[in-house]
């Protein structure tokens, strides 16, 4: 089956999403783009001829796009503060969605479209492409292994200084909303925990370009006592970490740790005399599943395989809405300077 989509949001990261199907056999050959909706239909038009989607049907609204296509998906692209509308429209309209994170500018608006979204027995997903990367497959299967024994601790460091441009420099919260997400939401996949409380410290650097928000520090309690640390900066000049942060995992017999590109080390305690034991070295396995790691091509694999089967996708919003509350209780926790527990 073919399924007909609707692309709404036709702005620079609608590209990444239209690349991916394109670089995906089964995806393109399962997906077609009937529909572009954004508020300048100019930016429509040139994505469209860029993409050799001229046939697809352009407008501003919609409802009366899905309409007139009778598409069967819609691809939510919009900024967070149109995402309620956009995702209630179509589910509403009897489409499926795929959203581009966050799910929902505050937890009730999440649990409103989850709700929606079960009424109307649609599929609704987000696109937390950061999961399906070979690092954090390789860590969550790692940590599940026991070869570093119980997990006690996640420690990410995120410092990079990008010169976007654009809407991202006038967000509030900017790194928290726009990419801690990403780097929250795969440190509770790895963990495999539920997120329970969490203090968080927010600042605008001096020599920051952003308007609010470009640096935080996190702590926050998962379940079974593991503790996961967030340090980030998106103002940070000189060298960088990785986009995907860099990783510190210890648990009750060791450690391993992830720079967030190619390489991995891995120990235990040694069997050294004296005050500290030394360690020893332990191999990390390679990637499993290549299917998993193809970033935003992954993630609309799951959500057609979704629709098709009947299976909860991965990143369901009923599972991605704990990664919000992460980053609205981090947001909280900094406004009010107090320890925010998590109850999504």
């Amino acid at each position: 089956m073919k399924f007909s989509a609707i692309l709404c949001g036709c702005g620079a990261m609608s590209k990444g999403w239209l690349r991916a199907i394109a670089s995906n056999p089964d995806l393109a050959g399962s997906i077609a783009i009937v529909g572009l909706v954004d508020l300048n239909r100019a930016t429509a038009e040139t994505l469209a001829k860029e993409f050799g989607l001229e046939g697809a049907v352009i407008g501003s609204d919609l409802a009366q796009v899905i309409a007139a296509t009778k598409a069967d998906l819609v691809f939510d692209i919009v900024v967070p503060a149109a995402r309620y509308t956009v995702v209630s429209t179509a589910l509403k309209a009897g489409c499926h969605v795929l959203s581009e994170k966050p799910m929902a500018t505050s937890l009730a608006e999440g649990a409103a479209l989850i709700d929606l979204a079960a009424e109307a027995g649609k599929v609704h997903a987000i696109i937390q492409n950061r999961r399906f990367i070979s690092g954090i497959r390789r860590l969550r299967r790692f940590v599940e292994s026991g070869v570093i024994g119980e997990l006690t601790g996640i420690h990410c460091d995120f410092f990079l200084g990008p010169h976007f441009g654009g809407f991202r420099e006038e967000m509030d919260n900017v790194l928290l909303l726009d990419m801690a997400i990403h780097t929250f939401d795969a440190a509770r996949f790895v963990a495999n925990k539920a997120p329970l409380a969490v203090y968080c410290v927010e600042k605008n650097p001096v020599g920051s370009w952003y308007k609010h928000g470009a640096s935080a520090d996190a702590i926050f309690e998962f379940a079974d006592d593991v503790v996961f640390t967030y340090r980030g900066s998106w103002c940070a000049e000189g060298k960088r970490t990785s986009w995907e942060s860099q990783w510190r995992i210890t648990g009750s017999k060791g450690m391993l740790t992830w720079d967030g590109e190619e390489t991995f080390e891995a120990a235990v305690a040694g069997n050294e005399p004296g005050l500290l034991p030394g360690f020893t070295p332990i191999e990390v396995p390679g990637p499993e599943h290549d299917q998993e790691t193809h970033g935003h091509a992954s993630v609309i694999v799951s959500f057609i395989d979704a629709i098709r089967t009947g299976k909860r996708p991965e990143t369901e919003s009923r599972d991605n809405i704990r990664s919000l509350a992460m980053v609205l209780g981090a947001i909280e926790s900094a406004k009010t300077r107090k320890r925010i527990e998590i109850s999504a």
